[in-house]
């Protein structure tokens, strides 16, 4: 089944964007902003949106509250950690927050009269979040996924950017983030790009005030679809190219899994999403997130330290994650099943491969074998 989206890209040099005015009173509604998750590129994404609301104060509220899932750090609740010394030093150490970031440990309280909400936590978590704040959104709320995954069932590929939607009952269509971002970098302010992929002009607007600075260019295009897919299957390709590191193979052979692997990115998008657009695959949440992901990412990171030291995932990620998830492995299973149910695994072998590896325990070398 195809899911027909349509793709343009927009210029957001010169702001579009006009606030919102009350015709009987002319005064300006400002924006509330909501951020939900905490986690390292939560708090690296908190960063950029505490220092833009500042920066364009005609715009948005000067509070944002960010939902954290309350833990102990050194014997004090994280959210107090964070409060107190405006920095998040569990999941993102040695970086200075904005005075308007606020932590809140309740959900509800945090997406209270938000008329944007950022949702930018593990994927497998997202379901929960959105049933505990049904009814408690408003439905024109304007909603941004930074997710990376997808939720793959035998019959259907769900988007968790649409899964927001449908279970907030939205009015419109929720936007995506997704690029060559890894957050430490990012949080150092180190020069990177990403792509939003928002239907709405005016919302992509609003979305490029919140989010774009000199060290983090924004570019809109209207595929949130596109960059979705992007931000889910190339975790898939790095667990490849970590696997491939940890077995020593070299510059060469982890240059031949990416390009395989956007390939095989792109004929599924081709495949099963019909106006996913190839100018997509060339933007950051494309060729440039895969490079970045297979260069130094978590996905590639574990994945290395698996075919080094034979562990099983769920120990290094204890280890090496500091208890946070791998999406690449979960998504590898999610493609396969869906795949073997349309009998198309032997389309798509290096999303087999990485299958096979993590869960049939094959040979390391099949990474390379399969292709």
């Amino acid at each position: 089944m195809l899911f027909k989206y349509g793709v343009s890209r927009f210029s957001y040099r010169s702001s579009l964007f006009q606030s919102r005015l009350f015709s009987s009173s002319m005064t300006i509604q400002k924006e509330r902003v909501g951020i939900i998750g905490s986690g390292n590129w939560g708090s690296a994404v908190a960063k950029i949106i505490g220092e833009n609301v500042k920066k364009h104060d005609g715009v948005f509220e000067p509070v944002v509250r960010q939902w954290v899932f309350e833990e102990d750090y050194e014997g004090k609740p994280l959210t107090r950690v964070i409060n107190e010394q405006h920095e998040n030093p569990k999941y993102l150490p040695g970086i200075r927050l904005p005075d308007s970031i606020v932590a809140d440990p309740d959900l509800v309280t945090t997406c209270e009269g938000c008329s944007i909400l950022v949702f930018v936590l593990p994927h497998q978590f997202v379901r929960g979040v959105c049933d505990d704040l049904q009814g408690k959104v408003a439905r024109d709320v304007k909603a941004i996924s930074l997710i990376k995954g997808l939720e793959i069932k035998p019959d259907q590929v769900t988007l968790f950017s649409q899964e927001i939607g449908r279970r907030l009952h939205l009015d419109q269509p929720v936007a995506a983030l997704s690029g060559a971002n890894i957050a430490d970098e990012v949080a150092m302010e180190r020069f990177c790009e990403t792509t939003i992929g928002c239907p709405s002009q005016q919302a992509g607007d609003l979305f490029h005030r919140l989010f774009d600075t000199p060290y983090f260019r924004v570019n809109v295009i209207r595929d949130p679809v596109g960059v979705e897919l992007c931000g889910a299957l190339k975790n898939v390709v790095a667990v490849a190219a970590g696997i491939s590191d940890g077995l020593g193979y070299g510059s060469n052979t982890k240059a031949a899994l990416i390009r395989i692997g956007l390939m095989e990115m792109r004929k599924f998008g081709k495949s099963f999403f019909g106006g996913v657009e190839d100018v997509t695959f060339f933007e950051s949440c494309g060729v440039a997130d895969l490079i970045t992901t297979c260069a130094g990412g978590r996905n590639r990171r574990v994945a290395e330290a698996f075919a080094k030291t034979g562990k099983p995932i769920d120990v290094l990620e204890k280890e090496l994650l500091k208890g946070q998830k791998l999406q690449g492995t979960l998504t590898a299973l999610e493609v396969h099943q869906f795949l073997a149910h349309r009998d198309m695994v032997d389309a798509f072998p290096l999303f087999d491969a990485v299958y096979r590896v993590i869960y049939e325990k094959a040979p390391l070398d099949t990474i390379i074998r399969n292709l």
